[in-house]
């Protein structure tokens, strides 16, 4: 445990939880509309607000966070009103994203597209006290969200049709989750990097489903996970020098794994105890039914 005794490791560690806690929390919502890569595409749109920090000499986070929330606010614009072409829209908004973060990385003084590594693929030992701040705020609002509006974010999610029927501001909604997902991107990006950030949203929320069948249960088991792989990937990384971002990764795709091996068995058993019971009930229908029919045959 002597890594404790180093003030980076503890603010890596810091990191590494908030990451964990918020990722699968708002993953969970895109796994259920079905927009599992949306976490993917606002990665490579705040690259783009990465550049524009080191071009204006601000915090690349915060200039991140602003563009990532300007992006998925676009995609879902897109999304309302993009029909059949909506697609080639967001493939532009993804690697203009990308490329505009490289350009504007070039033409910031001193500026170089080394820079970009550390949040491409993750540098969590570098997270500074500041980071740490605005990480702590961006997830507290991350959570705040997931938590607090679970119940009607579950509902949009699964159907908007009906949730619109039942009164819900749909489209609002919608708005938040594509915002909710921009911040916890930017809250992750030092931790795992801009380009695996989407993996974070998404293996443990899959994981957990393996072995959960309730909203709820999932959604308390992803964010274990979560939690759970960030900070074994980040004790590993510094034990073994390999990169924190990759590690965590691997981690979470080997738990998930695993899980699934452990599962399989399990719904077998589950699948044949509930045909089983299927049959069980139709022979008690059909038994008193052909009792019913011999009685009204004359004798």
């Amino acid at each position: 445990m002597e890594f404790l005794d180093y003030a980076f490791m503890q603010r890596a560690l810091i990191a590494a939880a908030l990451v964990g806690l918020t990722a699968p929390a708002i993953g969970i919502y895109l796994v259920q509309r079905r927009q599992a890569l949306m976490g993917d595409g606002i990665g490579h749109v705040a690259l783009t607000g990465v550049g524009l920090g080191f071009l204006l000499q601000s915090n690349p986070v915060w200039m991140a966070t602003a563009v990532s929330v300007a992006g998925a606010v676009a995609m879902e614009l897109i999304r309302w009103y993009g029909k059949t072409r909506g697609d080639i829209a967001l493939a532009m908004l993804f690697y203009g994203g990308m490329a505009g973060g490289v350009m504007l990385t070039s033409l910031a003084p001193n500026g170089s597209n080394a820079n970009l590594e550390t949040y491409l693929f993750g540098s969590i030992t570098t997270v500074s006290p500041s980071d740490i701040t605005t990480m702590c705020l961006l997830a507290g609002f991350v959570m705040l969200v997931t938590v607090g509006l679970r119940r009607q974010l579950f509902a949009v999610s699964q159907d908007e049709e009906f949730a619109r029927v039942t009164g819900l501001p749909v489209r609002l909604l919608n708005l938040l989750v594509a915002v909710t997902a921009a911040l916890t991107v930017t809250v992750a990006m030092r931790v795992v990097g801009l380009l695996l950030v989407s993996a974070l949203m998404v293996i443990p929320v899959a994981a957990a489903q393996q072995v959960t069948r309730s909203f709820l249960v999932t959604f308390v088991s992803a964010v274990t996970i979560g939690v759970t792989v960030t900070l074994s990937g980040t004790v590993t990384s510094y034990y073994v020098d390999v990169p924190s971002g990759a590690t965590i990764v691997l981690i979470t795709i080997g738990l998930f794994i695993v899980l699934t091996a452990l599962a399989t068995p399990l719904a077998r058993k589950r699948a044949r105890r509930a045909a089983a019971e299927r049959e069980r009930c139709t022979l008690e229908v059909e038994v008193p039914a052909a009792r019913g029919a011999a009685d009204e045959v004359p004798a």
